[in-house]
């Protein structure tokens, strides 16, 4: 069992920049692909970034390539997403998600994950 605890989201003026971190329980977790989702209000969750578990391979959705950044400190089980440029269209409940997906790359659809964290609220401002 994975638990997942993310941290860092608010509110933030457009243009601005926020790091979110997802904190994960258990030995395993340099084992697992890692990847961020989010939600926004009558919307259904949505691919943000993925990474896989050695760091070496990152994915991104469109909407944020350029701006968002996906890391991983496996000594920390510890993930990451460094948001820069942030639009107010970037406002969300941001969630953290883990696979146990064993391979090199990485996973970008919801039901590749198998834990997910409570999500973390992001809100940018006009």
């Amino acid at each position: 069992q994975v638990q997942l605890v993310e941290s860092g989201g608010g509110l933030v003026q457009a243009g601005g920049s926020l790091r979110l971190s997802c904190a994960a329980s258990g030995r395993t977790f340099s084992s697992y692909a890692m990847g961020w989702f989010r939600q926004a209000p009558g919307k259904e969750r949505e691919f943000v970034a993925a990474i896989s578990w050695s760091g070496g391979n990152t994915y991104y959705a469109d909407s944020v390539k350029g701006r968002f950044t996906i890391s991983r400190d496996n000594a920390k089980n510890t993930v990451y997403l460094q948001m820069n440029s942030l639009k107010p269209e970037d406002t969300a409940v941001y969630y953290c998600a883990a696979s146990i997906y064993g391979g090199l790359g990485y996973r970008v659809l919801l039901y590749e994950y198998d834990y997910w964290g409570q999500g973390t609220q992001v809100t940018v401002s006009s």
